[in-house]
């Protein structure tokens, strides 16, 4: 590499893992990103009734809004992956006349090609056949505004892929912790390792990889200044804290929050969590996340063979409502066990066991269903935010059914959860 760069941001790197035209993790042919040999298992793959109960949840928030009834809706995705959510999602819309033809357009983000691609072949059928456009956009900030339409998006493992900056709290405020190439043997060890007790400890926060060292900007940058203050929970914490904060998810989830106020209703889920519970906001709630990487399914130190692994960080959801709260109303986050089972998960699953042809098909539907909620794996560690419209919301002040009294049960799960 060109020492003449100097320092790059945590956000950079990412960036250059995942998205290089050549080297970049999302870009690489031989990277079968998903699937059994690939790196991720997601519960659309599991199971339909992932996508049938999110789906059920989206119209029902359309239904129940007298306004938006009267209008065309369109189906936004960030992220669409393989396409199996959206189509999943397609196949309850078309199984309702009504809602068939109220439908017009599906908007996929999405800036890989050859995603673009594995996409169109698993939509273009149904889309055809029931006449509704698919576009394509690059980010949030294209798909188009002011249509007059009811938007219902959903975000499922989206924001865990967007770059995040790391910063570091300082007697003169926020610094970006950056990414520089270690030069002597010496370099290498010298990494600060963190006391602050709000860091999980991880090896890949204080132990890098022998190639590249961890260094303190030497004055704030505009981006730690602008992200440091982003959020009031910030401002609680240590001098020594780490924070990971994403600039892109900042602006993406302001994107979705003027979608929705239009008229509309979101669902973001993902791995992460809101540790922010009531009232009662003590420093350890916020919980400092850290970069990790998954390759096939094993947690890595991301430095070790950039460009070799997905990067991902968990989702500070807490941080998503603070972006958007003061435009629509948000909801939970609530774990994926409770969405699920409170949307009626159990009786989808019957049905289809009873439809099942065979023993092992009856099997696999039932594990797949486990999978799903099992509260020491994904039914905890994936989150469900909903988001609704402000004039929706404000009609109603028991709030929007399944994100209701979890604040006891949400507390529960997660005190059984293993970082």
């Amino acid at each position: 590499g060109n020492k003449a760069t100097g320092p790059i941001s945590f956000s950079t790197y990412m960036q250059l893992c995942l998205s290089h035209p050549t080297h970049g993790y999302y870009m690489r042919n031989e990277n079968a990103v998903f699937g059994a040999r690939g790196d991720f298992i997601t519960s659309p793959e599991i199971s339909q009734v992932f996508g049938e109960l999110t789906a059920i949840w989206l119209l029902e928030r359309w239904m129940s809004d007298a306004r938006a009834k009267e209008q065309n809706f369109r189906l936004v995705e960030l992220g669409p992956g393989r396409g199996t959510l959206m189509d999943d999602i397609l196949r309850v819309v078309s199984q309702f006349p009504n809602l068939r033809q109220k439908l017009k357009s599906v908007h996929l983000v999405e800036t890989s090609q050859s995603m673009r691609t594995l996409q169109e072949q698993k939509l273009r059928r149904v889309c055809q056949s029931n006449g509704w456009e698919i576009f394509w956009h690059d980010s949030a900030v294209d798909i188009p505004q002011g249509t007059g339409e009811y938007t219902m998006l959903v975000a499922h493992e989206f924001f865990d892929a967007l770059p995040v900056h790391v910063l570091e709290k300082t007697q003169q405020g926020w610094h970006e912790v950056l990414i520089d190439i270690a030069q002597s043997p010496v370099d290498r060890f010298s990494v600060k390792t963190n006391p602050s007790p709000l860091l999980i400890n991880q090896p890949s926060m204080t132990s890098l990889s022998a190639r590249w060292k961890r260094v303190l900007s030497p004055t704030p940058t505009a981006i730690s200044t602008l992200l440091g203050f982003a959020s009031p929970r910030f401002n609680a914490l240590p001098i020594g804290a780490r924070i990971e904060v994403s600039a892109v998810t900042m602006k993406t989830a302001r994107q979705i929050g003027e979608m929705i106020q239009e008229g509309g209703s979101a669902l973001i889920i993902d791995y992460g969590k809101d540790n922010v519970f009531g009232d009662s906001l003590r420093v350890s709630d916020i919980r400092v996340l850290l970069v990790c990487a998954f390759k096939n399914h094993k947690i890595v130190d991301i430095f070790h063979r950039p460009g070799e692994c997905d990067i991902t960080a968990n989702v500070d959801f807490a941080f998503l409502k603070d972006t958007m709260s003061d435009i629509v109303t948000t909801h939970g986050p609530i774990p994926q066990s409770t969405f699920l089972a409170r949307l009626g998960m159990q009786l989808r699953i019957d049905a289809l066991v009873r439809a099942a042809k065979s023993p092992e098909r009856r099997e696999t539907i039932e594990q797949a269903a486990k999978r799903l909620i099992d509260p020491l794996g994904m039914g905890s560690q994936y989150q469900f935010l909903g988001i609704t419209n402000k004039m929706e919301g404000e009609k109603s002040n028991e709030g929007v059914w399944p994100f209701i009294d979890v604040n006891e049960e949400s507390q529960n799960n997660t005190t059984t959860t293993t970082t």
